[in-house]
C-alpha cells in the first residue's frame, strides 16, 4: 500500500468524502494491504453505529414475469426459457406470517415489472400484510413507477423501497439497458421516493460490463451526496441466457473492498451482505459483514418458485425451506461475532413520519 493510498483511506475515514478522482485512484491503487485496513475501520465503524446486530429481511419473490429488457437479466422479457410465475396476494401473505413466526419483522416484497401488480394490487396486499403485522416494515423493490403510484403505496403502508440505480453513470446505464430504458427515469424515481419519505435503497453492480474505475467512482460519490438508507451492491454474475452470457463475473475482492468504502461514506447506511456474494464465494455471506455489511436476507419465498426466480447463474439457497435459510444464517452470523437481531432495523435516525 502506497503512501498516497493509505492518506486518501484514513481521510476516507476522517470526513467521508473523497473527490470522484480520489475515489477512482483508489480503487485502481488498491491492493491486500489497503483492502485490510479499510475492512477494520468498516468494521469498527459499523460497531460503532449498530454494535454486533446483523438485521434480517425476509425476501419474497413475488413474480418472474417482466416487461423490461435489462441485457444482464435472466428474468428479462426477451428469455423465452425464463420459468415464469407469480405469486398470489394470500401466497404472499402466507410467506410473511412464517416469517413472523421466524423472527423476521422486515418484509421485503420483491419482483420483475409485472403489469399485474398495479397499485390497487399492490396497496392491498401491503394494507393487509400492515395489517396482520403492524409491527413490521414492509419494503418494496418493485421497479421504476410514477410519482403517484409511489405515493399511494406509501399511504398504504409501505416503508421502505428498493430501486437499484445499477450505475450512476449515464452512458453506462446505456449499455446495460435498452433504449426505451431512460437513466434520467431511474434517478428521477429515486428522487420521488426520497421526497415522498420512504427509506429509500439503492445500489449497483460490481464489475458489470464496461465498468471502470470512473464509473465506480461516479456511483461512489452520488452514494455521498444521494444518502440512502440502505445501499445494495453484489457482484455481476452472468446468466447464460441473455446478451452478457459470456461477461467475467465480478470479482468477492472488489465487492468487499467497495463495501468497507460505502461503510466509511455512509456509517449508519444499511448494507447488505447479498445472496450473490454468498454465490461466488462459500463464505461470501461472512466476509461481507467483516468488510462492513450488516443486513441480510434469508428468501421466504415458496421453495417451488425460487428456482425461477434467477437472475444469474447458480443462485444460492433455491432448495431450502424458511426456516432451514434463516437457521443456517444465524449460524453463519455467530461464525463472525454477530447475531441476527429480532427488530425492523430501520435507518438511524428515522421517524417513521409520512408526508
Amino acid at each position: 500500500m502506497t503512501e498516497r493510498i493509505k492518506d486518501l483511506i484514513t481521510r476516507l475515514q476522517e470526513e467521508h468524502s473523497l473527490s470522484e478522482a480520489e475515489y477512482a485512484e483508489l480503487i485502481t491503487g488498491r491492493d491486500k494491504e489497503a483492502a485490510a485496513l479499510l475492512a477494520g475501520m468498516a468494521e469498527k465503524t459499523r460497531k460503532a453505529v449498530f454494535g454486533d446486530a446483523v438485521y434480517t429481511r425476509g425476501l419474497i419473490e413475488i413474480s418472474s414475469i417482466c416487461k423490461n429488457n435489462c441485457l444482464y437479466c435472466g428474468i428479462r422479457r426477451s428469455n423465452p426459457q425464463a420459468e415464469r410465475y407469480r405469486l398470489t396476494a394470500e401466497e404472499i401473505l402466507s410467506c410473511a406470517d412464517e416469517g413472523y413466526t421466524l423472527g423476521f419483522r422486515t418484509f421485503v416484497l420483491q419482483g420483475g415489472e409485472d403489469p399485474f401488480f398495479t397499485d390497487e394490487v399492490l396497496c392491498g396486499i401491503v394494507r393487509e400484510l400492515k395489517k396482520r403485522h403492524p409491527d413490521c416494515a414492509v419494503t418494496l423493490s418493485m421497479g421504476e413507477r410514477s410519482r403517484e403510484s409511489y405515493r399511494a403505496l406509501h399511504e398504504a403502508g409501505a416503508d421502505r423501497y428498493l430501486l437499484r440505480h445499477e450505475t450512476a453513470d449515464a452512458g453506462h446505464y446505456a449499455k446495460l439497458h435498452p433504449e426505451e430504458m431512460s437513466f434520467d427515469n431511474r434517478m428521477r424515481c429515486l428522487q420521488d421516493l426520497k421526497e415522498i419519505g420512504y427509506q429509500v435503497g439503492c445500489g449497483f453492480m460490481v464489475g458489470s460490463p464496461f465498468q471502470t474505475p470512473e464509473t465506480l467512482a461516479k456511483d461512489l460519490k452520488f452514494l455521498e451526496t444521494f444518502r440512502p438508507a440502505m445501499c445494495g451492491i453484489g457482484p455481476f454474475i452472468p446468466h447464460r441466457n441473455t446478451p452478457f452470457r459470456d461477461e467475467p463475473a465480478g470479482t468477492l475482492e472488489l465487492t468487499l473492498f467497495l463495501l468497507s468504502v460505502i461503510r466509511l461514506i455512509l456509517p449508519e447506511v444499511l448494507l447488505p451482505a447479498t445472496t450473490a456474494l454468498g454465490t461466488i464465494h462459500p463464505l461470501g455471506r461472512e466476509m461481507g459483514i467483516q468488510a462492513g455489511a450488516n443486513v441480510v436476507m434469508p428468501n421466504l419465498s415458496p421453495v417451488s418458485v425460487r428456482k425461477k426466480y434467477e437472475l444469474y447463474n447458480n443462485k444460492i439457497c433455491t432448495g431450502e425451506e424458511s426456516a432451514q435459510c434463516r437457521g443456517c444464517l444465524e449460524q453463519r452470523m455467530k461464525s463472525v461475532g454477530c447475531y441476527l437481531a429480532v427488530a425492523r432495523g430501520d435507518a438511524p435516525g428515522y421517524t417513521g413520519q409520512r408526508m
